[in-house]
């Protein structure tokens, strides 16, 4: 997503990062627009005070406060409507339950012509992890993520311009399902659906996972699929009125 800023001529006067996590894109962004004023926004606390905590070297760096940390639902901003730029969201778009309230509430507080840039998982991801559970247990154990696709229908529905949607596969590797594990806890990825088995999964479960994950092992290493979709689109001038009536702009004929 960095490397693609550099092919958009865009000058922000404000970024907001949708889902900042721990700040890491906020000071890579920080690096790219220099003038800009940065808003790193997410649900959990704790993540945006480690993000404070990372952010500090701007201010030492140009003596100056240019990130702002704000603790929101993403669906909800307490924002005025136009007044980002640059909306950027790192991995957080699949974190919705249903990402379509969320695109609106971007596409309300991007300025006209302003552009909305995201990354989120697609349909196979871990699903190695999925069958394995799959085999001998019918609860859900892992998200089930939207397919491009159906990505770039929603960018298209709540009114978003020149939607570009692709996605690419990585596989990591690991010595074994102990160690994908620590990976997913340490990153925030757990099972939040909400009809998830809420007693405690049985030795006979994961056991049965372990063993049929284990058929999967190639050169003494457990494959992990990740599908990552990347996303953008842009908020062109508006055809209607907020209560849905047309607008026509009228130009002057020319001699």
């Amino acid at each position: 997503m960095l490397e693609r800023l550099q092919y958009i001529k865009l000058p922000p006067q404000r970024v907001l990062d949708a889902g900042c996590g721990d700040g890491h894109g906020l000071k890579r962004l920080a690096g790219i627009y220099q003038e800009a004023q940065l808003l790193g926004v997410d649900f959990a606390l704790p993540m945006l005070q480690a993000a404070s905590r990372q952010g500090s070297w701007v201010r030492r760096v140009l003596g100056r406060e240019r990130i702002a940390y704000l603790c929101a639902d993403l669906a909800a901003l307490p924002l005025p409507a136009a007044s980002v730029d640059l909306a950027w969201s790192n991995l957080a778009l699949h974190c919705a339950g249903d990402p379509l309230p969320l695109l609106k509430e971007l596409r309300r507080v991007l300025k006209v012509g302003g552009l909305l840039m995201f990354s989120c998982y697609g349909p196979d991801t871990l699903k190695e992890l999925k069958r394995a559970f799959a085999a001998d247990d019918g609860a859900n154990h892992v998200h089930d993520f939207l397919d491009m696709h159906d990505l770039g229908d929603m960018l298209s529905s709540c009114g978003f311009a020149d939607p570009v949607m692709d996605m690419e596969h990585i596989t990591l590797t690991y010595a074994d399902v102990d160690a994908l594990f620590v990976d997913l806890r340490a990153t925030g990825q757990v099972n939040a659906l909400s009809g998830r088995r809420r007693g405690l999964t049985g030795k006979g479960v994961f056991g049965a996972m372990r063993a049929a994950y284990a058929k999967l092992r190639r050169d003494g290493s457990l494959p992990a699929s990740f599908e990552i979709v990347y996303g953008h689109a842009w908020k062109p001038e508006p055809r209607t009125t907020e209560d849905g009536r047309a607008i026509v702009r009228l130009q002057a004929r020319r001699a």
